[in-house]
């Protein structure tokens, strides 16, 4: 049974360049303005995955301009943790950072371990399918949790 959706919601991942971008992308897309959408990952040293972009394109999702941030670099821009609902952890890392950074905040981390497309297969139509994997995962996930949203 589908929850309500959150006022606002922050995705992360290692890295804020495949996972946390699509799940924030597809969000947005499903549900709209209806809800305050942000992805951050443990560190920010990748730009945005080609790959990602790619297979988010070929469900009307843009996520080619999409800036990586830090959770760190969050802060130093005025988003402040505690002004989220809803913390969704897709990586291990992220969800033991995002549980740091929040024990003295009253709100929910979850963790939905999708897996990490990056550097599984070698020739780009096995990568393409690692990554649309991964967003297929996230956009059940998502599903699951709030409805079709606007587009179902």
């Amino acid at each position: 049974m589908p929850r309500n959706l959150p006022q606002s919601i922050l995705f992360c991942c290692d890295h804020n360049a495949v996972r946390s971008p699509m799940a924030e992308g597809i969000m947005k897309q499903l549900y709209g303005m209806d809800t305050y959408v942000q992805s951050v990952g443990v560190k920010n040293d990748l730009e945005i995955d080609g790959f990602a972009i790619a297979v988010c394109e070929e469900i009307g999702v843009e996520l080619a301009r999409h800036r990586s941030r830090s959770f760190d670099e969050m802060e130093e821009w005025g988003d402040d943790l505690s002004s989220f609902d809803l913390i969704v952890a897709l990586s291990p890392a992220s969800q033991r950072r995002a549980l740091e950074l929040t024990r003295y905040f009253h709100l929910t981390v979850e963790y939905w371990p999708i897996m990490d497309p990056t550097g599984l297969d070698e020739t780009r139509d096995a990568k393409l399918d690692s990554y649309r994997q991964s967003r297929d995962q996230i956009l059940a996930q998502l599903k699951d949790n709030w409805g079709e949203g606007s587009d179902g």
